[in-house]
């Protein structure tokens, strides 16, 4: 068949260890045979980060406000091991903080479920999708260890040159502080994405915080999403039978449990990236979800919603053939290459992304599946546990057949 052609580029991401294995058998596979894929290519693994300090990360993400839609693989956000085990002059930030932070978006991250796998919680029969600011909290943080005795303060200084300072702790010893920070207007671009995404999706809304406890930080984060609501998105909600409210996060997840989902739970930050890693897992994997950061100007990066699978990639060192599963990664390209033939005009692009999603659902169907899936298959065919590249290869089977 004569390949796709492509009129803009998509912004690509490279990654690290099993997962930038993977990402390149998926283009050789599946991708490039098909599809004339333009890309402007960021390799964002940890030795290339290392060698241009970093810069590439935010080149990369400065490439996804140019050109609209980018795709990434995932990376090693480095700990004292790596930085140890790479020979790093430092402790490299998360890339998706510093990509999030320049986009200022928020990120969605919804389970893709198969017939013959259930959920872990079997009163889920609908999928749960977590809407995640994307920006500030922990991944902003300025820490700083505390060597000994003395006074932590707060300050913050006006450019009217008003100083205001509150103590934050009086310590007698060693310890340590950290310092989190997030706007008004990234909070009001993070509820209004939330709000019409429910409206465009045709979902309820829930949001959750600790506004108990944070009496003031996510006491903002709540009283924001109830004055975009009350002006902007009542009366839609209304209109179409949609419900909005807000709990504490506490609640949230009790209700969650007992929920049959089919519904958008917003969180703050770090609250959504551990809750949607409970979420995928509940629904069977951490590589069976998609992720996709929308920025309040429609800027759009989608990634795999999971780690770089170091122990797999152990294993590929040493001569193995994993059984890594590459779903995530592959609705990652598929969701980008998607969102590209839309903006672009091109149906022939949005079609065999979809295609290629269904031939790839449909092959866990029939049976083939890797192997963290092969243990939770409850469906009438046999399993059929495959490696990444024999279930990339029985994907392409099927996408021709």
């Amino acid at each position: 068949m004569e390949k796709i052609q492509m009129k803009t580029p998509l912004v690509e991401m490279d990654g690290d260890e099993m997962t930038r294995i993977i990402w390149a058998q998926i283009k050789e596979q599946l991708l490039l045979p098909f599809v004339e894929l333009k890309t402007v290519y960021f390799d964002l693994g940890l030795p290339n980060r290392e060698a241009t300090g970093d810069r590439v990360t935010e080149q990369a993400a400065r490439a996804i406000q140019e050109y609209g839609v980018g795709v990434k693989c995932a990376t090693i956000t480095p700990n004292a091991q790596r930085v140890e085990e790479y020979g790093l002059s430092q402790m490299w930030k998360s890339p998706n903080g510093t990509i999030r932070a320049i986009l200022d978006g928020t990120v969605f991250r919804a389970p893709i479920m198969v017939e013959g796998i259930s959920p872990v919680v079997k009163n889920w029969e609908a999928p749960i999708t977590i809407a995640r600011h994307a920006y500030g909290d922990v991944y902003k943080a300025v820490e700083y260890r505390v060597p000994g005795p003395g006074k932590a303060e707060l300050v913050f200084t006006g450019e009217d040159g008003r100083v205001e300072r509150q103590t934050i702790f009086d310590f007698q010893g060693p310890g340590v502080l950290q310092g989190q920070h997030n706007r008004d207007a990234s909070i009001r671009s993070f509820a209004r994405s939330c709000f019409q995404y429910a409206v465009d999706t045709r979902q309820e809304l829930w949001f959750s915080a600790k506004d108990t406890i944070s009496k003031v930080y996510d006491h903002t984060f709540k009283d924001i999403f109830q004055e975009i609501y009350q002006k902007e998105f009542q009366e839609k909600f209304q209109e179409l039978g949609l419900r909005y409210f807000y709990t504490l996060i506490d609640d949230a997840v009790a209700r969650i449990i007992r929920s049959k989902g089919g519904f958008i739970w917003a969180c703050k930050n770090y609250d959504g990236d551990v809750m949607s890693d409970m979420v995928s897992t509940a629904f069977g994997s951490l590589a069976m979800m998609t992720s996709v950061l929308v920025s309040p100007d429609g800027k759009y990066e989608y990634e795999a919603a999971h780690g770089t699978v170091t122990r797999h990639y152990y294993r590929y060192q040493r001569g193995e053939t994993p059984s890594t599963n590459p779903m995530a990664t592959l609705f990652a390209w598929t969701g980008a290459l998607a969102k590209r033939g839309e903006m672009d005009g091109i149906p022939a692009l949005v079609d065999f992304s979809q295609k290629l999603e269904r031939c790839a659902l449909e092959t866990i169907e029939s049976g083939c599946m890797t192997g963290d899936l092969a243990g939770l298959w409850e469906g009438a065919a046999p399993v059929r546990r495959a490696s990444t590249q024999e279930f990339l290869a029985a994907v392409r089977t099927r996408f021709e057949g």
